[in-house]
C-alpha cells in the first residue's frame, strides 16, 4: 500500500493531461503579426464534457474502471446560437436534437428529445430575449418553439405553407419570427403566437429575389440579412422591402462559393460563412471586404464545411464546423470603432 498514493497521483495527472486541450492558442490571430490583430481564436466545443465539471475522483474512477464515455459529442452541427446568459444552442442534424451547452452553470442538456416537441431534422435555431427557443425542422416542415427550460410550447407554420424551412431569426421589438424556406425561395414571417403575417421574395436573381435561401440574421435595427445560392447577401427592412446587396460568385476577395451563416457584431461588421471556402469573410455595412479568416483543416481555427454562425453581446463569434463535429469560438479584438477597415486587409 505504500505505493498506492503515488500511483493514484500519477493516474490523476495522466487523466487531467490526456483529455484534448481546447484552450486558446495565443498566436492564432487574424491578420497575422506584425499587423494589428482583429480576430482571435479562443477554443472549440465538441462534447458535453466541455461544459460539465467532474471531480478528479470521478475522472480517476473512470480511467481505472473504464467508465469514461467522453460525453455526448457533436455529430453534424448545422446552426448555433449563443445567448448573453452563456448558453450555446446547437441544432445538430446528426443527433436530430438541439444540444444546449450552458457555460456558466456548467450544464448540458438536449431539446426536442420526445413528446409533442420531438425533433426529426433540426436545422435552424434562434433564441429571443425571454429565452424562448425557435427551431426549424425540415422533415416536420415547421418551426417548433420551446421555453428556456426546453419544454415544448407550440409549432409555427403549416404544411400548406412551409416546405423546407432552414434559417430562423427573431425580431424581439416587433415580436416576429422570420423563416427562410429554401425550397419555396421565400422568407415567411409569423408573430410570436404563431400567426402568419406575410411573406416576401420569389425565385430569381433580381433584387429581392432568392435562389435557395438558407440562412438569415436580424440586426438591432430590425434589418434582415439573407444568404442564398445567388452567391450574395441581400438586406431588407423589417417588412421585407429590399434595401441593398453585395457579393457575387467567384474566388476573388469578397466573392462567394457557398455562403451560409451570417451575423453582425457590435461594430456593424457583417460576417459571412462560406462553406466551400472554409472561411469567414468580414464586410463593412457597404459590403466592402475588410478581412477573412479560416481555412480547410481540422486544427484550431480551421474548418471543414462550416455552416451556421452566431455572435454574442461580447463579440464572440461561434461557427458550426460540421465535419469537424465542433463549434469553433473566436473573439473580435479590434478597435471599437464602427466601419473601420483593418490594416492589411484587401483593398
Amino acid at each position: 500500500m505504500r505505493n498506492a498514493f503515488p500511483l493514484l497521483l500519477l493516474l490523476f495527472i495522466a487523466v487531467g493531461c490526456s483529455r484534448k486541450v481546447q484552450t486558446a492558442d495565443q498566436g492564432l490571430v487574424w491578420p497575422a503579426p506584425p499587423e494589428t490583430a482583429r480576430i482571435k481564436f479562443l477554443k472549440s466545443i465538441d462534447s458535453s464534457e466541455d461544459v460539465e465539471k467532474k471531480g478528479w475522483g470521478e475522472r480517476v474512477k473512470g480511467t481505472l474502471f473504464g467508465q469514461s464515455s467522453g460525453g455526448a459529442k457533436l455529430v453534424k452541427p448545422y446552426s448555433v446560437f449563443a445567448t448573453s446568459e452563456g448558453r450555446i444552442y446547437v441544432a445538430d442534424s446528426g443527433w436530430r436534437k438541439v444540444l444546449v451547452f450552458d457555460t456558466l452553470q456548467n450544464r448540458f442538456s438536449m431539446i426536442g428529445v420526445d413528446g409533442p416537441g420531438a425533433l426529426a431534422a433540426p436545422m435552424g435555431v434562434a433564441v429571443d430575449k425571454s429565452g424562448r427557443v425557435y427551431v426549424t425542422d425540415t422533415v416536420l416542415r415547421k418551426c417548433l418553439v420551446y421555453d428556456r427550460e426546453g419544454q415544448f410550447l407550440l409549432a409555427v407554420g403549416d404544411l400548406n405553407r412551409l416546405d423546407r424551412p432552414v434559417g430562423v431569426a427573431v425580431n424581439d421589438a416587433l415580436k416576429r419570427i422570420y423563416i427562410a424556406d429554401t425550397r419555396k425561395h421565400q422568407i415567411f414571417v409569423y408573430d410570436f403566437e404563431g400567426n402568419f403575417l406575410f411573406e416576401f421574395g420569389k425565385r430569381g436573381a433580381e433584387d429581392g429575389e432568392f435562389n435557395f435561401p438558407a440562412n438569415l440574421f436580424i440586426d438591432a435595427a430590425g434589418k434582415v440579412y439573407v444568404t442564398d445560392m445567388n452567391f450574395r447577401v441581400q438586406i431588407f427592412d423589417a417588412d421585407g422591402k429590399f434595401l441593398s446587396k453585395f457579393g457575387s460568385i467567384g474566388t476573388g476577395f469578397g466573392q462567394f462559393s457557398l455562403p451560409k451563416g451570417i451575423g453582425v457584431d457590435s461594430q456593424g461588421h457583417i460576417y459571412v460563412v462560406d462553406s466551400r471556402f472554409n472561411n469567414v469573410q468580414i464586410f463593412n455595412p457597404e459590403g466592402q471586404l475588410l478581412l477573412f479568416f479560416g481555412e480547410f483543416g481540422s486544427k484550431n481555427g480551421q474548418f471543414w464545411l462550416p455552416a451556421g454562425l452566431s455572435i454574442d453581446d461580447q463579440d464572440r463569434i461561434y461557427i458550426a464546423d460540421q465535419y469537424n463535429h465542433r463549434i469553433n469560438i473566436f473573439q473580435y479584438v479590434g478597435p471599437k470603432e464602427k466601419n473601420e477597415k483593418p490594416e492589411g486587409s484587401p483593398s
